[in-house]
């Protein structure tokens, strides 16, 4: 089996580059394959990116890394299907760059005859929109932004270029031609490290809970309010606090953030950003941290779970469409069920971690066979967001019996597509304001 190398070439004004290039064989994998092979290519993956070592992928491919010194944008193989993706972090960022590069990985591993690039530490805005025009521009058969501050400058482009695919993560735009979107429903998972954090609140009889959040959007809102929905099953007076630090991306500022939490008396605190720092302070007070993005974030005892994502299977399934022009580029959101997300410590062969053993059996079994649910797609995004559901003001913002729609998770008023319970406000219990309220 060959082994895959990473080298760096040079230094883009918006971040470095690696070039990555793979040819594949053999038939597509059932999604439970999938889903199992994912995992695998992510750990073998994080293991090199970390260690700076190869690593053998799965029998049937061979990805080796191509080598262009002195080029700022890669350029395509011909013959090949050609794939690039734009990271808003470090590839090895230990959360949301690194899964998303492991599920390049895993495209490469898995679609015959393709190609693959990335560019890591591109900001948001116009940085991106120069990125993105330049890989177009090259040749890029699919173009794959990671990054919410992505979805405007990728449609921009998209329009110049429209015999080729651009997919952004995260967003809700799409021009229904060459221009799609692609998000999960990661509050479930947050929904039951909800329930874990105000069970483990309970034990440690401290009732306040932490959110470091990084922006003001429809996603932080979203994801902190499924936290906060399900430490209430579990923990009927558990309160949040929020610290908003505007950025995906700042080790300082997250230790920061998250120092600030457990010093205001948080006993669990969950992160919206992408290094493992909560966890790392939670140790070193004697407090939990919930990680998020990657599965190989929770390393230390003090994280209480990791939320995190498995995007190989998705990325080849689009990647399979585009290449044999059956892609409809619309707004794909997918829920557990595909496989794409997990709760590290409750997947399929994995061992809870240790601040979990001394909570009510009661309370690790509503989360278990929740999640059960979910993987067999019997509960999802819409499940979590339920009726009844007070805001933090007293005000009933869904009715019993009733749910939100897809647009009320995605938009802030007014909204577009129209949303009628837009994502524009806090759960009971959060002790927060949205800025600029």
């Amino acid at each position: 089996m060959a082994s895959r190398l990473l080298k760096p070439l040079s230094l883009l004004a918006t971040g470095a580059l690696i070039i990555s290039a793979c040819s594949s064989g053999g038939a597509s994998p059932s999604p439970a394959a999938a889903a199992s092979a994912a995992a695998g290519a992510s750990a073998a993956a994080g293991a090199s990116a970390a260690a700076g070592a190869s690593t053998a992928p799965s029998s049937a491919t061979t990805c080796e890394a191509g080598a262009a010194a002195g080029t700022q944008i890669p350029d395509v193989v011909a013959g090949q299907f050609n794939v690039a993706m734009v990271l808003i972090g470090p590839h090895n960022d230990g959360g949301w760059s690194q899964a998303h590069y492991d599920g390049l990985v895993y495209l490469c591993e898995k679609v015959p005859n393709t190609h693959v690039a990335y560019i890591e530490n591109v900001p948001e805005g116009t940085s991106s929109e120069q990125v993105f025009r330049s890989l177009a521009r090259k040749g890029f058969d699919l173009i794959i932004g990671t990054s919410f501050g992505y979805m405007d400058p990728m449609a921009t482009v998209a329009e110049e270029f429209p015999t080729q695919t651009f997919l952004h993560l995260t967003g809700y735009k799409s021009n229904g031609k060459n221009f799609g979107n692609l998000m999960g429903a990661m509050e479930d998972m947050k929904y039951l490290a909800g329930m874990l954090a105000g069970s483990r609140a309970m034990v440690d009889k401290n009732p306040k809970l932490g959110y470091m959040a990084t922006f003001p959007i429809p996603e932080e809102l979203r994801l902190g309010n499924a936290f906060m929905l399900g430490a209430k099953k579990t923990c009927p007076n558990c309160t949040m606090d929020v610290r908003w630090i505007n950025t995906w991306h700042d080790p300082v500022a997250e230790k920061n953030a998250a120092a600030s939490l457990f010093d205001a008396g948080a006993d669990v605190v969950l992160t919206g950003a992408d290094t493992p720092a909560v966890a790392d302070v939670a140790q070193e007070k004697g407090k939990w941290g919930v990680t998020y993005d990657y599965f190989g974030s929770c390393k230390v005892d003090h994280c209480l779970t990791t939320i995190y994502w498995l995007w190989g299977p998705e990325y080849a399934r689009i990647a399979e469409q585009v290449k044999a022009k059956t892609y409809t580029a619309g707004y794909e959101y997918f829920d557990a069920e595909t496989g794409s997300l997990g709760l590290f410590g409750f997947m399929q062969g994995q061992t809870p971690q240790p601040g979990i053993k001394d909570l009510p059996a009661a309370d690790v079994q509503m989360v278990k066979d929740t999640l059960a649910k979910m993987l067999a797609g019997q509960f999802t995004r819409f499940d979590v967001f339920a009726g009844p559901i007070t805001d933090n003001t007293g005000k009933q913002v869904v009715a019993a019996g009733a749910k939100l729609a897809q647009a009320d998770l995605d938009q802030f008023p007014p909204g577009t597509p129209a949303c009628t319970v837009c994502m524009h406000w806090w759960a009971q219990g959060v002790n927060a304001t949205i800025p600029g309220q």
